[in-house]
């Protein structure tokens, strides 16, 4: 019996094409150059954070949110004067703005993550303690009750 097809021996399979390679990986670069953002506020205030012996590094950052305490930059000194001021991410706010502040930085976290967050407070050596102990009960009305105080280290004395 005959088959009506016969097998081919010299079958050649064609080479891989790579000319559309480097369009892909501009293409993959450029969706997540686009898509991608980075968490990078202005700095308004001057800070000059103290010094400290005993630091330790925040865990997970994606948990972190910042408030900057401190003299405007000479920048915007015209505009807002030298009085110590309060940042939140980048502008300046009163304390009756910490509570909404709070709120709109849990709903950008998931429900888990909620009760994990930590306010980071960047403040410069020079404040007055009236104005830190102001912030810490503007965020305790917030219940925002996982603080961290950001300071350089150095090496001990002893």
């Amino acid at each position: 019996m005959m088959s009506k097809f016969k097998e081919s021996r010299n079958i050649k399979t064609p080479d891989l094409a790579t000319s559309s390679t480097s369009d892909i990986v501009f293409i993959l670069l450029f969706f997540f150059m686009v898509t991608s953002s980075m968490k990078e506020s202005m700095i308004m205030v001057i800070e000059k954070t103290p010094e400290a012996t005993e630091v330790k590094k925040l865990e997970n950052k994606s948990l972190v949110s910042s408030i900057h305490v401190g003299v405007p930059q000479p920048n915007f000194q015209k505009a807002f004067g030298t009085m110590t001021r309060i940042q939140l991410n980048d502008r300046f706010a009163t304390l009756e703005d910490i509570r909404t502040f709070i709120a709109a930085e849990r709903d950008k976290l998931n429900e888990v993550d909620r009760n994990k967050m930590t306010i980071q407070l960047k403040i410069d050596e020079n404040t007055k303690m009236g104005v830190v102990n102001d912030l810490k009960q503007a965020l305790r009305q917030a219940n925002a009750l996982k603080i961290s105080y950001s300071a350089k280290k150095t090496k001990a004395i002893f």
